[in-house]
């Protein structure tokens, strides 16, 4: 099993080969995208759902950050504008024993390690990595002292992690969901059931509170052929019986399902995907590189991103569990065409809003405001799935699409859409306003 992790992990990092702008390009051992997608490639082993992903992305790289912010003053301290990290960042290791840009990246592959349920796995990548270090005649002694740093570090975001309420999830009460009516149920092929019910429970990171930005209600439900609820149905519906190619490419490039499985006579077969946290974090790392932003910046965008995606799916979550929105492929299936089956797997949640839409947004919306508007790159996220590259010529033109791909692919009403951009759009709204008044800023070229 480590030996697939490992060729899953070659196929990411061979992807991500991009022309750097920088005057003094970042050394083969700082490519931060390696590490973030070492990560990612044990969440994709584990099946690690989207909200609880956005989680370990936010620690793994917050423990990086607070070292390169020990180092460089340029870099606004994580308690500046996160109200609940009040905690000392300091380390017992002399700043000038260790490099601290190594130290940040073990400090993410080590976090990753303690955190994650397979995160045994990353000690191969450690390993691999203090070798790489050597390769590039990296003293012993800086290598300890680095990787002592490191864990220091990574120790103490753990300790801070712990006081989020994930732990206390296993103890609340179970969803059971409610046949009939508007109510979510769990959809075919697997009938799973519903995931994260109390993930509002956890606590945000740049947010007030997972009900800060309650979204419009949802359309009515009706049954009535006439009513705005069918038609909302049979927009879904309709589309799906006559796809172009490029709403089918749209469809399979932002699927990002963990979940997917395909049957095949009696047998069910498993097909593990990047999360859609995962798929922004993809681009981010493109886009650091593209800007040819240094390495201290490079990890300061990227962690910022992450704690975003945190809210975002805090904030979708809170609203899904409430409106506990009904499924398409449940509604049709009922009161339209029994035998009709979206493009796309039915994700095991309920449907409003639509989590692409909420999390595309917030986490473009960032993007724009840390890298520009009209930042253009190639997104080659997909390529280990078959699907892409795609090039965009802003953050936010992805974010449409992204959002637009789930009601092609038959999970969501347009209704979800559109509320889920706006939802979006508050949290990075709310996220720019506290960095702002901390003085992070635009870091664009």
């Amino acid at each position: 099993m480590i030996k697939r992790i490992s060729i899953l992990f070659l196929a990411l990092i061979g992807t991500t080969a991009y022309a750097q702008k920088s005057k003094n390009p970042i050394l083969p051992y700082l490519h931060i995208d390696k590490a973030v997608n070492a990560i990612s490639a044990v969440m994709i082993h584990d099946v690690v759902n989207p909200p609880a992903a956005s989680r370990y992305y936010t620690y793994v790289t917050l423990g990086a950050y607070n070292l390169v912010c020990l180092n460089n003053k340029e870099l606004v301290p994580i308690g500046n504008f996160i109200k609940s990290y009040t905690q000392d960042n300091q380390i017992s290791i002399p700043a000038d024993k260790y490099d601290y840009r190594i130290a940040a990246m073990y400090c993410i592959l080590e976090t990753g390690k303690q955190m994650l349920p397979s995160g045994f796995m990353l000690q191969d990548d450690e390993d691999k990595y203090v070798a790489l270090l050597k390769e590039n005649s990296i003293s012993d002694d800086v290598i300890k002292q680095s990787i002592a740093a490191a864990t220091e570090m990574a120790a103490k975001v753990i300790k801070y992690s712990k006081s989020d309420n994930y732990n206390k999830l296993s103890g609340r009460l179970r969803y059971s969901p409610i046949k009939g009516g508007k109510n979510w149920f769990p959809t075919p092929p697997m009938y799973m059931e519903a995931v994260e019910p109390n993930w509002k429970t956890i606590r945000p990171m740049f947010i007030d509170s997972a009900s800060q930005f309650v979204p419009v209600r949802p359309t009515t439900f009706s049954t009535d052929s006439t009513s705005d609820f069918y038609k909302e149905a049979y927009a879904v519906y309709k589309v799906s019986k006559n796809m172009s190619a490029e709403q089918i490419m749209i469809a399979n490039f932002w699927d990002c399902n963990p979940f997917a499985v395909t049957t095949s006579g009696h047998m069910m077969i498993g097909f593990k995907k990047i999360s859609p946290g995962g798929h922004w974090m993809n681009i981010t790392g493109i886009a650091v590189k593209k800007a040819g932003l240094s390495f201290d910046k490079s990890i300061e965008v990227t962690t910022l991103v992450a704690m975003t995606e945190m809210d975002a799916f805090i904030s979708c979550w809170d609203e899904k569990y409430r409106s506990n929105g009904i499924r398409p492929e449940t509604y049709i299936n009922k009161y339209i065409d029994i035998k009709w089956v979206p493009m796309l797997q039915t994700p095991p949640f309920p449907e409003y809003p639509s989590g692409h839409a909420v999390l595309s947004n917030s986490s473009a919306g960032v993007l724009s405001y840390l890298l520009g508007d009209k930042f253009s790159y190639t997104d080659d996220s997909e390529i280990p799935y078959g699907v892409g590259p795609r090039e965009f010529k802003s953050f936010k033109q992805a974010a449409e699409e992204a959002s637009l791909s789930r009601f092609y692919g038959g999970i969501h009403f347009k209704d979800a859409i559109v509320n889920g951009n706006q939802q979006g759009r508050d949290v990075a709204a709310a996220v720019i306003k506290k960095l702002k008044a901390a003085g992070v800023n635009y870091l664009g070229n």
